[in-house]
């Protein structure tokens, strides 16, 4: 969801990241492993550097926007008090009603992962040489049919 961070008291660090970079940030589930994004370990994650690090400090008194999709890291640079504000902007039935902050995927893109999955999985019943090709395929239309164009 959309989600206004209120910095009350104190001071945080938040690093943001866009849609856009999803390939670099090695999601499992809706989470990154790059757990330390000052130091990442560029052997394990070495598509992490072409990620585009958007960062500020917060103090208080201090609201950010972070839109819905993007990933965030918030460091706390002192004690202090923030609140979050989430709203939502999709229909209703979207959304998990047991997902008070936001955290799963829209109901309708968990089915299309899990879809996805079992697709993957069936294409293990092939020889590399035919996954590799059909799988390229699976990409080359899933980019056709579902990617923006205008992403710069």
């Amino acid at each position: 969801m959309d989600n206004f961070l209120i910095q009350v008291t104190g001071r945080k660090r938040v690093v943001l990241y866009s849609p856009q970079d999803v390939p670099y940030l090695y999601l499992s589930g809706t989470k990154s492993e790059v757990l330390d994004v000052d130091n990442p370990n560029f052997e394990k994650y070495p598509l992490f550097v072409k990620a585009k690090r958007y960062e500020c400090y917060l103090e208080a008194g201090d609201v950010l926007f972070i839109p819905a999709l993007w990933f965030h890291n918030v460091i706390s640079e002192e004690f202090g008090v923030a609140v979050n504000v989430f709203w939502k902007h999709l229909p209703a039935e979207c959304y998990d009603k047991s997902d008070t902050y936001g955290n799963k995927d829209p109901m309708v893109a968990s089915r299309a992962i899990q879809i996805l999955d079992r697709a993957l999985k069936t294409l293990e019943e092939l020889p590399e040489e035919y996954r590799d090709f059909y799988a390229r395929r699976m990409v080359s239309r899933i980019q056709e049919k579902a990617y923006r164009n205008d992403y710069g």
